[in-house]
């Protein structure tokens, strides 16, 4: 038990509080609580998070207290908490960013974390999500779960016009062409020069083109020829095959769902909302007001993709992650994410939005694939309600259900996961992006973006 924590978690919780971070009124802190950030903040999984931690303290007797984080004041808040010597016991849904600025730190208890990696048997994880979660022998986190960069397309344009599957740079090119038309983008996606999806969209084009930020020397790379060809590319479709001006999130969206776009860079958040299960954002393409499912069964879904300049295909996706800071409740905590990801509590865990929620854990030693099939069977949806099998063919599920075992990611496997945490606030590279959209030159966009990077790896060093 840590002193001094009722007064610290004032301060923490009266500063989520006053951002809207908290839901609900959380009841009084106990000393001996086991204290739970958890950087899911929408308030219904804030609910199904306490509601597994009230079934944890149902069958141990030990108190959860869960603060519900927002992700863009989580770095302010950790090291806030931090300088007071009083880290929580148990962080979740920590992304590979942030868990790297913890790392860089030096905030992670690796001992707890190997530990309870050992106990839940790393075969049962995915090896590409422990490689992400693994800084040489150290174990600074366990993996959760993920979410996939996904492009999606109109499988029934694409047939009209005889173009097969758009998983290259090539086909993907050629098929913005040719569907670009009057009252349709060829492809929508973010270009907004402070929309961090801006940035997710672009690494999804630049990794499936062998474009890597920086080498495992540490020297940065993203003026190199492969990176170059990526700013051309996405120029090329962003200026001449998709909507005029700079586009976010919302709009790329609302372009696909209006039925004007014939492919759309986006997440597999995507997935419930295209399904029609989420009543403020609805399909509204023409065929949709009739046949609410029109959109989603005319939909195909492409997880990697191949430029020219790569060996093979890759995909993008973010990672989140259970972690054990210092000075925890050493035991409590270890016990508390064994439950978080044992059957207990990882079904429910995955089930609060499945569409973003891959499994990173397969299954247990006796059951390898437990978690595979209660995330199959778990439904999706906000206001509607149903499996995703149910409105996606096999072959998309099955897309879904592998993609942790695809995922690259810029920075964390040359050990540069701190680099990356630094270059979000900054954005660089959707500034880049955006400036194209004006008239500059792929080249010297490149160049610009390497430049700004190689100045901010100096300030960390």
């Amino acid at each position: 038990m840590r002193r001094g924590l009722p007064r610290v978690l004032g301060v923490l919780l009266a500063a989520v509080t006053a951002a809207g971070l908290l839901s609900g009124c959380a009841p009084q802190a106990r000393d001996d609580a086991l204290v739970v950030w958890s950087l899911e903040s929408q308030t219904d999984r804030v609910r199904t998070t306490e509601r597994i931690a009230a079934r944890y303290t149902a069958e141990t007797g030990v108190p959860v207290r869960v603060v519900a984080v927002d992700e863009n004041q989580f770095a302010q808040m950790v090291m806030s908490a931090a300088a007071a010597d009083d880290l929580p016991d148990v962080i979740g849904a920590l992304p590979l960013s942030a868990t790297w600025q913890m790392a860089g730190n030096d905030l992670l208890d690796t001992r707890a974390n190997q530990e309870i990696l050992d106990e839940l048997g790393a075969q049962t994880f995915s090896r590409r999500a422990l490689s992400l979660t693994a800084r040489g022998g150290q174990r600074l986190a366990i993996p959760s779960d993920a979410w996939a960069q996904i492009l999606v397309y109109r499988k029934d344009l694409f047939a009209e016009a005889g173009l097969p599957v758009p998983d290259s740079y090539a086909e993907i090119e050629r098929a913005a062409r040719r569907l670009n038309r009057d009252g349709m983008a060829g492809i929508s996606m973010s270009t907004q020069a402070n929309d961090t999806a801006t940035g997710q969209a672009f690494e999804a084009l630049a990794l499936a083109n062998g474009c890597r930020l920086v080498d495992r020397s540490g020297r940065i790379t993203l003026d190199s020829p492969q990176c170059r060809e990526t700013f051309r590319f996405v120029r090329e479709l962003t200026t001449r095959y998709s909507t005029p001006g700079a586009q976010d999130v919302d709009s790329t969206r609302a372009t696909y769902f209006a039925g004007r776009s014939a492919m759309l860079v986006w997440s597999t958040f995507l997935l419930d909302e295209l399904g029609g299960l989420r009543d403020d954002a609805m399909p509204a393409c023409p065929r949709c007001q009739g046949d609410p499912g029109f959109l989603a069964r005319n939909t195909g879904i492409v997880g990697a993709i191949r430029g020219p300049h790569a060996e093979e295909p890759a995909q993008y996706g973010e990672l989140t992650s259970w972690t054990v800071p210092v000075g925890a409740q050493h035991e409590r905590a270890k016990d508390f994410v064994r439950f978080m990801m044992g059957e207990r509590g990882y079904p429910d865990w995955l089930g609060m939005a499945t569409e973003g929620k891959l499994p990173a854990r397969k299954g247990t030693r006796q059951d390898p694939e437990l978690f595979t099939r209660a995330w199959e069977m778990a439904p999706a949806g906000v206001d509607t309600k149903r499996r995703l099998n149910e409105i996606y063919p096999p072959e998309t599920i099955a897309e879904l259900r592998d993609g942790a075992d695809q995922f690259r990611r810029w920075g964390f496997e040359q050990q540069q996961g701190v680099l990356i945490g630094a270059t979000l606030g900054e954005m660089p590279v959707p500034r880049a992006v955006n400036s194209m959209l004006s008239g500059a030159d792929p080249g010297e966009a490149a160049a610009e973006a390497a430049d700004e990077i190689r100045s901010i790896l100096t300030s960390l060093n």
